[in-house]
């Protein structure tokens, strides 16, 4: 079955730069486009960045562009996420997923969910 692990998260300081992995199994990845997600507590699950199949093509949230990069590894099946100039507004649960579509940016298009990782900026 598919399988997506999210890893990398933790406490940051306002300002400071992080990087979360996403590790893929049970799916052709180099098949799919993936997209990161986040969820802060008491709000809904909203649209980060995604990227294509290829890698050629990313989109992202526009409070998130220019500080957020996703990239993707397809020899090792990984998504990435580097978040630099982190704010304390960017501090929830960040999700990767699958979608088969292009683009995708709600989370009714995705089809696979990775459990989560927590992201904490502090002030």
């Amino acid at each position: 079955q598919v399988q997506l692990v999210e890893s990398g998260g933790g406490l940051v300081q306002a300002g400071g730069s992080l990087s979360v992995s996403c590790a893929a199994s049970g799916l052709t990845f180099s098949s799919y486009n993936m997209g990161w997600f986040r969820q802060a507590p008491g709000k809904e699950r909203e649209f980060a960045a995604a990227i294509s199949w290829t890698g050629s093509l990313t989109t992202y949230a526009d409070s998130m562009k220019g500080r957020f990069t996703i990239s993707r590894d397809n020899a090792k099946n990984t998504v990435y996420l580097q978040m630099n100039s982190l704010k304390p507004e960017d501090t929830a649960v960040y999700y990767c997923a699958v979608s088969g579509k292009w683009p995708a940016k709600s989370v009714t298009e995705y089809d696979y969910w990775g459990q989560g990782t927590q992201v904490t900026v502090s002030s």
